[in-house]
């Protein structure tokens, strides 16, 4: 069967995000990031364009590896300023109404409790539309900005993570039983006590103990992403991940870890159709294919080395500075970087120069940037969705907003006409809409449900409380 093409935009509430140097372009409306406007009709954009989702990256480093200091990432914007993302979620619900959003968090620099909290909140005020991206992180900077001497080694950090999930999950699967909430006027009863359950969790890195503050949202835990590729990644993946988010500008690498991921994932026990993939992408499309290239190229002329290079160091942990651009790229694994990406350059079949690595990822970060008419780049996704097994793609953009409703107004007709792209939303929640009718909840194939099931009836729940839980979901 022919999969659906899906697609998510892919920003980051800072001026630049994968392409340092376009907010100088005279269309680019980057420097507005700071208005809440510019937001509100990026979601309405993508909502017209029928898009699952915004999917927001984040991080509280800077990049700070070039030349040994932040000036070079503080000359560029290069994503300096990053405001908060959670902050744009309830504007962007308010004007839209399908749209999902998918918000970057790390595990790394916070209590699960307060996480928890916060997605819990953006589920009910987006009525089941929030997603959570979960990252480890990887900056020494960032670490050093919440009092800690360095960055935790690569695969500690996805063990920090594997029980960092089990305490959300319990919070949000467990503490609240379904039938807790009554909302019953008459006896002026809001819950009953008795479905409401007190977490106590003493682990090896976190101790919490206390009940949910949020009674159950939608979809209890929020749709869950993950952007790890590493080898420690794909088995956190395996384990966690509805989507993962992939970026590789190779199609036969992003097969190989699609195919790898869903295997860990069967070897859990879980369903490898469960995982959905999404593959970076930036598309630059004209009418025709001059068209297409003319504006490509005129995107080029704003493009901005020194960013890209403040940009690439960064998410490496490699000092770029420290080389001449013709020099080849130094393949050095360090754990405060994205492992992965080091990785896919040293499997590559070509030695890449650094002069290389930064002309590719000047526009778009390190996926492909597809460039021609509305055919040629509906091939070429179609491509890459029949070789690689990915089920879509995160939209990157040269020039925002024009990049999206370029996409919105000549691709997206033309997928539709193969019949390869939705024509209306389904209803629901975010993981509804993504899987079918009735997948509200993550499945019992998730390690998130056995908590769920740990939730008793209670032997002293009032007459209420027991109608309340037998009443369908739709009532509650």
């Amino acid at each position: 069967m022919t999969k659906p093409i899906r697609v998510n935009g892919f920003a980051i509430h800072s001026p630049v995000h994968l392409s340092p140097g376009l907010w100088t372009h005279p269309r680019d409306r980057s420097l507005d990031f700071h208005r809440l406007s510019h937001w509100t009709d990026l979601a309405r954009l993508l909502e017209r364009g029928l898009f699952e989702s915004l999917f927001i990256a984040d991080g509280i480093g800077i990049h700070d590896v070039y030349g040994g200091t932040a000036a070079a990432a503080l000359r560029r914007a290069a994503q300096v300023p990053k405001h908060d993302p959670m902050l744009l979620v309830s504007a962007m619900a308010a004007v839209t109404a399908h749209l999902g959003f998918g918000i970057t968090a790390s595990v790394s620099y916070e209590p699960p409790f307060t996480l928890a909290r916060r997605f819990s909140t953006l589920d009910h005020l987006t009525e089941g539309r929030i997603a959570w991206n979960v990252v480890t992180g990887y900056s020494a900077a960032a670490s050093r900005a919440v009092g800690r001497p360095g960055i935790t080694a690569h695969d500690t950090r996805y063990d920090i993570a594997d029980e960092f999930l089990d305490v959300v999950y319990r919070l949000w699967e467990e503490s609240w039983e379904d039938g807790a909430v009554l909302r019953d006027r008459e006896r002026g009863l809001f819950a009953d006590p008795d479905r409401i359950h007190r977490i106590v969790h003493a682990g090896e890195h976190f101790r919490m103990e206390g009940i949910h503050l949020v009674d159950p949202s939608p979809q209890r835990t929020p749709f869950l992403f993950q952007a790890g590729a590493s080898h420690r990644g794909r088995d956190f993946a395996a384990a966690h991940a509805e989507a993962v988010f992939l970026s590789d500008p190779s199609r036969t690498a992003i097969a190989a870890t699609v195919a790898d991921t869903r295997g860990r994932a069967a070897a859990r026990g879980r369903d490898p159709a469960d995982l959905l993939f999404f593959a970076l992408m930036t598309v630059v499309v004209g009418r025709t294919e001059a068209e297409a290239r003319d504006k490509h190229r005129d995107y080029l002329a704003h493009v901005d080395p020194e960013g890209a290079l403040a940009l690439f160091s960064g998410w490496t942990g490699i000092d770029l500075s420290a080389y001449a651009l013709d020099d080849p790229f130094p393949v050095i694994r360090r754990d405060n970087a994205v492992t992965s990406m080091v990785d896919s350059f040293a499997r590559s079949e070509r030695t890449w120069t650094i002069r290389e690595i930064v002309t590719h990822n000047a526009i778009g970060g390190r996926g492909p940037v597809l460039v021609g008419s509305a055919s040629q780049v509906a091939d070429a996704l179609e491509a890459w969705m029949d070789e690689t097994d990915i089920d879509g793609f995160n939209l990157s953009y040269a020039v925002t907003p024009e990049g999206y409703g370029d996409f919105i107004d000549l691709v997206v007709p033309e997928l539709q006409r193969r019949g390869r792209y939705k024509t209306a939303y389904a209803p629901g929640p975010l993981r509804q809409k993504l899987y079918g009718p009735g997948r509200r909840l993550l499945p019992a194939s998730h390690p998130a449900a056995r908590f769920r099931a740990q939730a008793a009836p209670a032997a002293g729940a009032t007459e209420a409380a027991r109608a309340t839980a037998a009443a369908p979901a739709a009532t509650r």
